[in-house]
Formats: structure tokens, sequence, C-alpha cells
């Protein structure tokens, strides 16, 4: 059984996705505190850290800007990006 992709994930384009310039949170930087992984929002770049995080910076972007649905792992060896509208999935 196919999992349904939304269509911001459908169009996702492998080719031109946005990574963050340096491997850190920088809401977690200007506080002092540490997170657990990284997302890079899809529509700006920004690199801010994962649910598993205290802050949950990548998320609350998403609840400021609801047009940035879509983030990708900014994890080393890991491709795969999440809408957080529609809480699709995929691996690219």
């Amino acid at each position: 059984m196919r999992t349904k992709i939304c269509e911001h994930l459908e169009g996702f384009d492998t080719n031109n996705v946005k990574k963050g310039d340096s491997y850190e949170c920088v809401e977690c930087i200007k506080t002092g505190d540490s997170w657990v992984h990284l997302r890079t929002c899809q529509e700006c770049g920004v690199t801010l850290c994962c649910d598993s995080s205290l802050n949950k910076h990548a998320s609350q972007h998403y609840q400021i800007h609801n047009e940035h649905r879509v983030v990708i792992s900014a994890e080393p060896n890991e491709r795969w990006a999440w809408c957080y509208e529609h809480k699709s999935f995929i691996q690219y």
C-alpha cells in the first residue's frame, strides 16, 4: 500500500533543495540551547531544531509562517522532506 503524498511534496524539486549555511539551529544559538536534530525550511532556507529538541523551532517557524510548509532533514546522509500542513513525508 502506497502512502498518499501531498501536492507540496509531489512537486518537490530534489535538484533545488535548500541547505542551511551551517549545521546549527539559528534560534538555539541565540539562547545558548542545544538541539537533537536539524531541519531546513524549503521556503526560506533557515535551519532550525526538530520536535525532539526542547524548543521545537522548526515547528514554531511553520506556525508563524504557515506558507513555509516543507522542511528537509539537515542531518548528514538523510534525504527526506516533510510537509507540516499535510503531515506528508517523502524520501529522495
